[in-house]
């Protein structure tokens, strides 16, 4: 099981989530739309813990930690590390290892931070490059790679951790529209698996297809969550707004 309850956060004087709640359903994909700067991004970060929040909790997979202004764990402490190591991120703009091959991207966490075998990760490395059709790319440098390519491997990164939960934030957001199809295939496959799946996205059309639930952001709350149905029904006009602008 994996939730939030109560999250709340700030960056100064903006305050971004204000008491949101949610609960991700194991082996089901849950997709957060919005308009930009409604919090969607802000509430993924505060699920892996690359944002600590202010106050409320996080749970996931047996594992809480609770926030309040009293009480806040320490970013690199051990228990956000155990909780931040539950989740896979991958990123609108890749954020892959300059420095780093395609293969040693991929390898760079399941060694660092896992402690595996180099041999163990370079071969599960190479597998998930087959998979996202990119074996031919091993030895290649990022900034040889196109931006769907880039991304490709990004979620290669994120699956060689063994993530119990993929987090996505816009991920065809810095893409092409031709080079969006190669990753949402991928996603598409991930769904379809029955991953445990929280996407943050601006193509109804892809949301519709692979949602088994959408949360509807505003202002730093959740205003309405269901299935496809019940969110594009019409019965809330801030929601039926927001669907009118991007169809």
């Amino acid at each position: 099981m994996y939730y939030v309850r109560d999250i709340h956060k700030r960056f100064g004087d903006n305050y971004v989530l204000k008491g949101v709640s949610l609960d991700v359903e194991e082996h089901r994909t849950t997709v957060l739309i919005g308009l930009s700067g409604s919090g969607k991004t802000t509430l993924l970060r505060c699920i892996n813990l690359l944002e600590l929040p202010d106050s409320g909790t996080v749970h996931l997979s047996g594992a809480q930690l609770d926030f309040t202004p009293e009480k806040r764990p320490k970013y690199a402490g051990a228990e956000v590390r155990a909780l931040r190591m539950k989740t896979g991120m991958v990123f609108q703009n890749f954020q892959l290892f300059p420095h780093r091959t395609v293969l040693g991207n991929i390898m760079e966490g399941p060694v660092s931070v896992l402690g595996r075998d180099r041999k163990q990760a370079e071969a599960e490395a190479l597998a998930l490059l087959e998979k996202v059709g990119l074996a031919d790319k091993r030895d290649a440098w990022p900034r040889d790679l196109s931006g769907g390519q880039q991304q490709r491997v990004a979620i290669a990164r994120a699956l060689a951790m063994k993530p119990e939960l993929l987090l996505f934030d816009e991920p065809t957001s810095a893409l092409d529209p031709e080079l969006e199809y190669e990753v949402l295939s991928i996603i598409r496959r991930l769904c379809a698996k029955k991953q445990t799946i929280v996407i943050i996205t601006h193509k109804l059309s892809f949301a519709q297809e692979v949602a088994d639930r959408i949360v509807f952001f505003d202002d730093g709350q959740i205003l309405r969550q269901g299935s496809w149905a019940e969110i594009s029904d019409g019965s809330v006009p801030r929601i039926a707004q927001f669907l009118n602008m991007l169809r």
